[in-house]
């Protein structure tokens, strides 16, 4: 989660970000915020949460804080909301980050769960609702503790002590811009290698918070016009070198979209916007092609990272028998047709534009070998899926190898070695 600063005075505010054109800096509440120690180890302490209003609507619990704040819209009421199901305890917990230390973040008892949210009504009449904890609090010098005896009225203090509790109204920040993580910001689609290098027409991910207003969504038929994929989904567009990507799936935390054919290879700037702004670009390297073939982590078992091979029936998938629990599967022989999928194998014949659901047989331009323990197979069909975007097949035939359930699975694209160490399941 996001750090949440919580100072008791005032010395400490030059720890809160700093404000901007998308920060909410807001002003003390009307409604208390009292945290009520529960222990810790080491220094460390972690407190119940006692946020504000409460209401119950008949299936949640909503507590509420609302303050008047400048900044976002031109100023107007911040109202932040954490809410859980039911109607008994809230699940939320303060927890410090090191030892005696007021800045925490918040967390949930083990087997809860809650959503934090911030609405900012504006001045102009505009509400915009953010899925987020992307903010700060501190009370000032009027906030008070009480039951158990603490060393000092703070709150790194207060977690220490069971029974013990610091309440006041508090004020602080709330920065509304999306941001992109600085390590593994970007990737390739995580399923297909997960690399930090893309391709034209390839999938990615994209990793950071505020990234979206809604817990999640994923796009449906009504998000498509005719054949077209969206380029906005639940408030949110990516650009990748200033070209709209086609979005999948959106959350506060994840967004997945289909880099545009028209991008050139080099260095290129993703940048992720939503009702809260725009986050700062993120480079990525582009390159011709970023080849990979479909390999989930369920997949990677003790024996290795199996590729996800299924067999023409579309159900039973290349695995030793009974591997993963629920998933249908049995080992190939050689003969057998089996499929392969990936992404990021350039372009194919005729051309199909990421963006557009594949609606013709084509074939790939580049030439794909796949191999078993290093012995060539029979490629009867390599190019995109009909049906679907940015989704190549590869119909191979399995080679005369040795029974394994540990068959070494590699591929070249254009005589160039693929990326990825695999492994599938062989009889005879």
């Amino acid at each position: 989660m996001r750090i949440i600063s919580a100072p008791l005075f005032l010395f400490c505010v030059a720890f809160l970000p700093s404000a901007s054109g998308q920060t909410a800096t807001y002003t003390s509440s009307n409604q208390a915020v009292t945290l009520t120690g529960l222990g810790g180890s080491g220094g460390v302490g972690q407190s119940s949460v006692n946020w504000g209003n409460c209401a119950y609507d008949g299936s949640n619990t909503k507590c509420t804080v609302t303050a008047p704040y400048t900044g976002v819209g031109g100023g107007g009421t911040i109202s932040m909301v954490l809410a859980y199901k039911g109607s008994g305890t809230s699940p939320f917990t303060a927890n410090s980050i090191s030892a005696g230390s007021d800045y925490i973040t918040f967390g949930l008892t083990a087997g809860s769960s809650g959503t934090i949210s911030v609405l900012l009504t504006e001045n102009t009449g505009a509400t915009v609702a953010f899925l987020s904890n992307n903010f700060t609090f501190f009370y000032d010098s009027t906030a008070s503790c009480s039951g158990a005896t603490v060393p000092s009225c703070g709150i790194g203090q207060v977690g220490l002590k069971p029974g013990a509790s610091i309440s006041g109204t508090v004020h602080g920040t709330f920065d509304a811009t999306p941001v992109i993580r600085k390590s593994q910001g970007v990737i390739s689609a995580s399923a297909y290698g997960g690399f930090s290098t893309l391709a034209p027409g390839t999938w990615m991910e994209i990793y950071g918070t505020n990234l979206a207003n809604v817990t999640s969504q994923t796009w449906g038929s009504a998000d498509f016009k005719g054949n077209a994929a969206p380029t906005a989904l639940g408030g949110t567009t990516v650009t990748i070198g200033g070209q709209p990507a086609f979005i999948d799936y959106v959350s506060p935390t994840q967004v997945n979209a289909q880099v545009p054919s028209n991008i050139f290879p080099g260095s290129q700037p993703v940048v992720v916007t939503t009702p809260g702004g725009s986050s700062s670009a993120y480079t990525i390297a582009v390159n011709v092609t970023e080849p990979g073939l479909l390999a989930p982590a369920v997949f990677n078992l003790k024996a290795g990272q199996y590729i996800a091979a299924l067999f023409p029936d579309g159900v039973t998938f290349v695995l030793p028998p009974g591997s993963i629990s629920g998933v249908t599967s049995a080992r190939a022989k050689p003969g057998d047709t089996i499929l392969f999928y990936g992404v990021g194998f350039g372009t194919v014949t005729p051309d199909s534009s990421a963006g557009q659901i594949v609606t013709q047989s084509n074939s790939l331009n580049g030439t794909f070998q796949a191999y078993f323990a290093g012995t060539p197979a029979t490629v009867k069909f390599s190019g995109l899926t009909l049906g679907y975007l940015g989704l190549y097949q590869f119909n191979v035939v399995v080679p005369n190898v040795a029974a394994s359930d540990t068959v070494p699975l590699t591929f070249s694209l254009g005589g160039s070695a693929g990326p990825q160490n695999l492994v599938i399941s062989i009889s005879n």
